[in-house]
């Protein structure tokens, strides 16, 4: 029997036991320091998203900081937290094509530096156009670098 595969949508509401606080230990201590860290659950990270407001642009690394503070840890999980955007992103453009209007305001999420994200739904192009709209500048990227935020740091919704 072949399981169907999952909508975007029933990924984002799948906890899988999260949010959950673990001590940092062995290898991850040489990136992490000492303490704990939280693997959240993805409708934390799309809560978060969702009260970026129209203008504004918040980080990956701005959600981990959030993320940490809420749950007394240390810091958040840079992969799970990453992946959770993505899958947020994902869930609202298949709202979106399914008639919803409200959706988690995904492109207002941006990578470290104010980076696009290449793995959002359009990939960089799509992220680029909805915050031109928003009034965002958008500096090209040069190589393998993606495009940046022009003065991100000015319109950041901190964590």
């Amino acid at each position: 029997m072949v399981k169907a595969k999952k909508s975007w949508q029933e990924k984002l509401n799948d906890d899988k036991d999260l949010p959950r606080v673990e001590e940092i230990t062995g290898n991850m201590s040489q990136r992490w320091g000492t303490g704990t860290f939280v693997i959240p659950a993805p409708r934390e990270v799309n809560e978060i998203m969702l009260q970026v407001p129209k203008g504004k642009v918040t980080t990956i690394n701005e959600i981990r900081k959030t993320l940490a503070k809420k749950h007394g840890a240390t810091i958040a999980c840079p992969i799970t937290t990453g992946i959770f955007a993505w899958v947020s992103a994902n869930a609202a453009e298949e709202a979106y094509a399914s008639g919803v209007k409200d959706i988690t305001p995904w492109w207002r999420t941006l990578k470290t530096g104010g980076e696009l994200n290449p793995k959002y739904p359009g990939g960089t192009a799509e992220q680029e156009a909805r915050l031109k709209v928003e009034g965002h500048t958008i500096i090209p990227g040069k190589g393998k670098k993606p495009p940046v935020v022009k003065d991100y740091e000015k319109k950041l919704v901190e964590g």
